[in-house]
């Protein structure tokens, strides 16, 4: 906007509407923030045409924030960028395009004093370039026609509120989505006037260009539903090709190899927010997460999926499937190993792993949500079924994360990944895509498609919904890494074949000349699928299941359904068996001794090299209990009594307590499940002594609990002298916390 002899540079603020013939949207300026961010003086001027200085514009901050905020308790020697050099920033290209430019930037920071020198990828911590591209891109003037969000059907939007609407649900989202017209909007088949077309970059290393290509080229059938006939077409970049991926006209699928890759699978497009249409889109793919070298040392460390917890910090366009597939390829590959799989299934499985994340990542591209329901589509029985595989697909949806599907028996052996679109996918392409003869041809055939959200293969939940994190969501179908409508009985033949593989270990990764670090990853690759299994389980404890049909649409089943009895306490006879019991975690211990990494420069001054046994059992433990010992959880299981619960919160405690500590009374407590039974201790003190984050009714059964406990530590009983002074310690904490009070 032009102010005089400046230029000023506002950001628009898309996110609300204001109908035009309401008298309202005459102040439709009011309150609402749109920020000048930046005030430039008109260096020269041609008519209408103005020349300004654009250094503040690129090489500062101002467009886009670089250097991250300070975070509220943030260590003093974390790594930080420093201070932006004006002198030392400077322009790396300037490159124009039809429908864009790209300008981009080298910002350079200056931290003479550094207290935190950083990763390795950081050269020198005093002297950090950060190297960014900013996209200008042209906004098209065509006849393209928004569509609305519905929240039956998975798409990404631009939120846009009505403020001159008087509804309960004031919304005009608008879902992003390709500008598709039929050739022929007569026919009920056509080719599109312009279809989606994607590149294969160069970058892609040959053996996988031909699966990437026919793997976006897969996405047809799915648009076919939506009346399109070759909507999609994929092309591989020959070595000789002089276009650029920068120019918005080629939408590029290209792999990179990161030390410390940030994402494994990424596919961002540029939409304008005004309408919901997508202008272009790439994505990007990481060649780590398709080899057996495992991301970090500490991947498969963390219990209770903490490392998926982090998606949600770079908001819902966040994408974690990569590394979702890194891990299915490291369980897939020892238990193929394990089974006698040949080379030929191997290939297979490498090339059925990488097709199902290039139509996830290409299904984002789409406009399509993550959908977490879709891996319950099949009963148990059915997930070897290959024809079932091939026709219908393993999932109902290529946009869940899943788990390599695995047959112990290898004559059983179906699809171990998705190789097509889902029957929801088609189902959402068909709601986002399908045209009508005119306006109201095209509302009712919308309404006609969102009619049959109610059906099983139809269900959607995305990031909102999951239950990746404890206390995080509500019904357990909508999780990760689970698999079919028995996803307890699912989980357990996982948590069998870890346990059947690991005595096979140490055969097979003592190999002459070479030293045990491959045995380690083995090692914590099983226990990290088996905590992993655990996870998945303890979701059906208070859980709900959700159904989002509208009023009408299904009567027979309300939006809040508890999950049944019988269904939540066999999730804890399961916790019991494989996380609590004396036979839990069956690892060979002559392993123990060979969980050696190799020695690295001066890397173990990091920590001692020793196996870490009992924190890694007790790390898989915490993460049960941080599920089912959540504030929420347990405040669910007694709201959710109220409308068809069965299982109480003081028999959940109970069995839990039971699971614990019953076994051993009148023997030896091993010191695994010493551990647990302290963790156990000290988790019911904190729920009976917290103010306002536990329920009083919560507090309650903890401290029942706790008294239970505490009369089975005073009586003597058997045991060696380690039991006998862990019991002696239960009740001497117990006493001295109810003394205290």
């Amino acid at each position: 906007m032009r102010y005089f002899d400046r230029i000023d540079f506002i950001l628009q603020n898309t996110n609300f509407y204001f109908n035009p013939e309401n008298n309202l949207s005459k102040a439709e300026d009011a309150n609402i923030n749109q920020p000048l961010f930046l005030s430039e003086k008109i260096a020269a001027a041609n008519g209408k045409t103005v020349l300004i200085e654009a250094d503040n514009l690129f090489l500062a901050e101002n467009i886009t924030q670089v250097k991250p905020s300070k975070m509220p308790g943030e260590r003093p020697d974390a790594f930080s960028l420093g201070s932006l050099s004006s002198k030392k920033s400077k322009y790396l290209a300037v490159k124009n395009y039809p429908n864009n430019t790209d300008v981009s930037v080298e910002y350079i920071y200056d931290n003479p004093q550094p207290t935190n020198y950083g990763p390795d990828e950081t050269t020198d911590a005093r002297f950090v370039s950060v190297k960014m591209q900013h996209s200008l891109i042209e906004v098209p003037n065509n006849n393209y026609k928004p569509r609305y969000d519905d929240p039956r059907v998975g798409y990404f939007i631009d939120k846009i509120t009505d403020q001159t609407s008087t509804s309960a649900t004031p919304w005009r989202d608008l879902i992003h989505r390709w500008d598709l017209q039929k050739k022929d909007p007569n026919a009920a088949l056509s080719e599109p006037v312009k279809p989606i077309v994607w590149w294969v970059e160069k970058t892609t290393p040959k053996e996988f260009q031909q699966i990437v290509k026919d793997a976006v080229e897969a996405w047809n059938e799915a648009f076919e539903s939506a009346g399109f006939k070759n909507a999609v077409v994929c092309h591989i970049q020959s070595d000789t090709a002089n276009w650029e991926a920068e120019d918005i006209r080629y939408n590029v699928i290209r792999f990179t190899s990161s030390p410390k890759p940030p994402f494994g699978g990424y596919g961002p497009s540029f939409v304008n927010p005004r309408t919901g249409e997508i202008l272009g889109a790439d994505i990007m793919l990481e060649f780590v997460y398709l080899t057996n070298r495992l991301n970090t040392e500490k991947l498969y460390d963390v219990a209770a999926l903490d490392h998926m917890k982090a998606d949600h910090q770079h908001g819902e366009h966040h994408c974690a499937a990569g590394e979702a597939m890194q891990q299915n390829i490291q369980f897939g590959l020892q238990a193929l190993n394990a089974y006698g799989f040949t080379d030929l299934d191997k290939d297979q499985f490498i090339r059925q792993a990488l097709f199902d994340l290039v139509l996830h990542e290409v299904g984002h591209t789409l406009g399509l949500n993550h959908n977490f329901i879709a891996s319950q589509l099949h009963s148990y029985d059915k997930m070897q079924d290959t024809t079932i595989g091939k026709t219908i697909g393993l999932t109902a949806s290529v946009m869940d994360y899943t788990i390599a599907n695995i047959a112990a028996d290898k004559s059983r052996q179906g699809l171990y990944f998705d190789i097509k679109p889902g029957p929801y996918d088609k189902w959402a392409i068909q709601y986002g895509y399908v045209q009508g003869k005119d306006s109201a041809d095209e509302q009712a055939l919308l309404k006609k498609i969102l009619a049959q959200s109610n059906k099983k293969e139809h269900r959607f939940m995305n990031d909102a919904d999951d239950m990746r994190a404890p206390g995080r969501g509500i019904d357990p179908r909508a999780n990760l890494y689970d698999m079919s409508d028995d996803a307890i009985g699912y989980a357990v033949t996982n948590i069998k074949m870890a346990n059947d593989i690991m005595p096979k270990l140490l055969e097979k990764y003592s190999k002459s000349g070479q030293s045990y670090h491959e045995l380690r990853n083995a090692y914590l690759i099983l226990t990290g699928s088996y905590s992993r299994s655990l996870n998945v389980i303890t979701r059906y404890i208070g859980g709900v299941y959700v159904n989002r049909s509208f009023a009408g649409q299904d009567a027979s089943t309300p939006p809040f359904t508890p999950v049944p009895l019988a269904e939540q306490k066999r999730a804890m006879q399961m916790l019991a068996t494989y996380a609590f019991s004396k036979n839990a975690f069956q690892v060979p211990e002559k392993i123990y001794s060979y969980l050696q990494m190799q020695r690295r420069g001066y890397d173990f001054r990091k920590e001692p090299e020793d196996p870490k046994i009992h924190e890694r059992f007790l790390n898989i433990q915490r993460g049960i209990f941080d599920q089912v010992l959540h504030p929420n959880v347990l405040q669910r299981l007694t709201d959710s009594k109220l409308y068809g619960n069965q299982y109480e919160l003081n028999t959940m405690m109970g069995d839990l307590t039971n699971a614990l500590f019953q076994e051993d009374l009148s023997g030896n407590v091993s010191t695994l499940r010493q551990n647990a039974q302290v963790e156990y201790v000290q988790r019911l003190l904190k729920i009976v002594e917290s103010k306002g984050t536990y329920s009083y009714t919560s507090q309650s059964a903890a401290f029942g609990e706790l008294q239970r406990i505490l009369a089975w530590m005073k009586v003597p009983g058997a045991g060696n002298s380690a039991t006998k002074s862990h019991r002696a310690l239960l009740a001497f904490t117990i006493n001295k916390f109810i003394e205290s009070k």
